[in-house]
C-alpha cells in the first residue's frame, strides 16, 4: 500500500529564482515531500498562512522584501515551523542575523542537493528522538516533551536549534559532548558542512542563559566540545 501523501511533511519553498525553484520543488517531490514554491515574499507569507508548513527553505534575496523581514514575520505568527535559509551572503554577520531572525540552520549557494536533502532529515526527525523526561539542573528546568525550559520562575524564549542543543548537554550535565556528538544529535549524523552553525546557536544560548557577570554555564573545551555546569 502506497503511503498516505497527506501524512508525508510538508515543505514551503520561498525563492524568487525559476530554476533553483523549480529544481527543489522536483526534488522535494521525489523524495516523499510535499512540497509548494512561491516566489516572492509576499506569495510566501500568505502560503504559510493559509496553511502553515513544517519546514520552510527561505532565500533571503527576495525581489520584493528583504528574506530577513519573511524569516521574522513567518518565526513571529508560527514559531513551531523550522526555517532554512538559502543564502548567497556568507558572511558571518550576515549568518548571525539569519538565525537572530528566526531561522534554525542556514545553507550557502551553491548548495549540494544531497547535503540541503541531509539537514531537512534532520530538522524533521527531531521530535522522534528527543527524550521525553523532565530534567532539572540546579535553578534550571527543561522539559522536552513541551519544548520549554525554565531559569528560575522565568521562562527563556529559544528557538528549536538553541532548545535541542540546550537539552542534549543538560542530559549530560558535567560531563563533555564532543562537537561530533553536538553536530550528529542536533543536526544530521551524516552532516557535510561547516560546524560553524554550533558555535552560533551556542553563543546564541549562552546570551539567554546566563545571568548577567556571571560565569557562563556551558563551558567550551577547545577543539573538543562544550560541558554543562550543574551549578
Amino acid at each position: 500500500m502506497s503511503p498516505d501523501p497527506l501524512s508525508s511533511p510538508s515543505i514551503l519553498v520561498i525563492e524568487d529564482d525559476q530554476r533553483i525553484g523549480a529544481s527543489l520543488e522536483r526534488a522535494l517531490g521525489g523524495s516523499g515531500y510535499r512540497a509548494r514554491w512561491e516566489r516572492s515574499g509576499e506569495e510566501g507569507l500568505r502560503a504559510c498562512q493559509a496553511d502553515p508548513p513544517d519546514l520552510v527553505l527561505l532565500d533571503l534575496g527576495l525581489p520584493d522584501m528583504d528574506g530577513l523581514d519573511v524569516c521574522r514575520e513567518i518565526h513571529a505568527r508560527h514559531p513551531t515551523v523550522d526555517i532554512l535559509v538559502l543564502t548567497a551572503r556568507d558572511e558571518e554577520l550576515d549568518v548571525v542575523l539569519g538565525l537572530d531572525a528566526g531561522a534554525v540552520d542556514y545553507i550557502t549557494k551553491p548548495f549540494r542537493l544531497a547535503e540541503l536533502l541531509a539537514r531537512i532529515r534532520a530538522q524533521l526527525r527531531r521530535h522522534g528522538e528527543r527524550s521525553q523526561a523532565t530534567t532539572v539542573c540546579g535553578d534550571l528546568r527543561v522539559d522536552p516533551e513541551a519544548r520549554r525550559a525554565w531559569r528560575g520562575e522565568e521562562e527563556l524564549e529559544l528557538r528549536a536549534k538553541e532548545f535541542d542543543l540546550l537539552a542534549r548537554l543538560v542530559a549530560d550535565t558535567g560531563s563533555v559532548v564532543t562537537r561530533e556528538t553536538l553536530m550528529s544529535d542536533v543536526w544530521d549524523e551524516h552532516w557535510f558542512g561547516s560546524t560553524k552553525t554550533l558555535d552560533f546557536h551556542i553563543a546564541a544560548l549562552r546570551r539567554k542563559l546566563d545571568r548577567d557577570g556571571a560565569p557562563s554555564r556551558i563551558a567550551t573545551l577547545r577543539g573538543v566540545g562544550y560541558r554543562f555546569e550543574s551549578a
